[in-house]
């Protein structure tokens, strides 16, 4: 929980506006949550049995420590997520899963993970977010644009919504 806190005043901007991952300011994380829930995951790790909560800790360790998203251990997150993955069945996990994936071998490799979700996760705004975004990735983007507004019409959240509606805005501004 330390390891989410930390990226709390990056995450939203003065608007309410959600600011993702990849464009967020680092400065603003909290060096000193970041280091005590590193020091408390790593301890942790090392005492045996590692259970889905460590792995997702881990996985935000992983973020966390990169000094820019660039700089992001993929295929570290890649691997935690795999043994997330087999160990909870959860789809939410496949989900991200497929985006670690995308960010080691290529959107269409995420793509491809997204298939056996549809049932799954049918209905369910993050899914057609993450499917946006791979398509947005791999130069689709009509395909990105319908996703978009797909997953802006399948959220409850306002803050979603308008994320999701702007993405949409600007890839089709950039195709005029």
């Amino acid at each position: 929980m330390l390891l989410t806190e930390a990226r709390r005043p990056a995450r939203t901007g003065s608007g309410g506006e959600l600011i993702p991952l990849a464009e967020q300011d680092r400065s603003l994380w909290n060096r000193e949550l970041i280091a005590e829930g590193v020091a408390l995951i790593t301890d942790a790790l090392g005492k045996g049995a590692v259970g889905e909560y460590q792995l997702q800790a881990a996985v935000a360790a992983v973020h966390d420590q990169a000094p820019r998203y660039e700089d992001t251990d993929w295929g570290q997150i890649l691997g935690l997520y795999g043994l997330l993955e087999r160990m909870t069945g959860n789809p939410m996990v496949s989900l991200n899963r497929a985006i670690a994936a995308a960010m080691v071998d290529g959107p269409a490799a995420g793509l491809a993970l997204l298939e056996p979700l549809d049932e799954q996760l049918a209905g369910n705004h993050r899914l057609h977010a993450v499917r946006a975004h791979l398509l947005e990735m791999s130069g689709e983007v009509d395909g990105a644009i319908a996703e978009y507004r797909t997953a802006a019409g399948r959220t409850n959240s306002v803050p979603e919504q308008n994320y999701l509606t702007t993405r949409a805005a600007r890839l089709n501004e950039a195709l005029r």
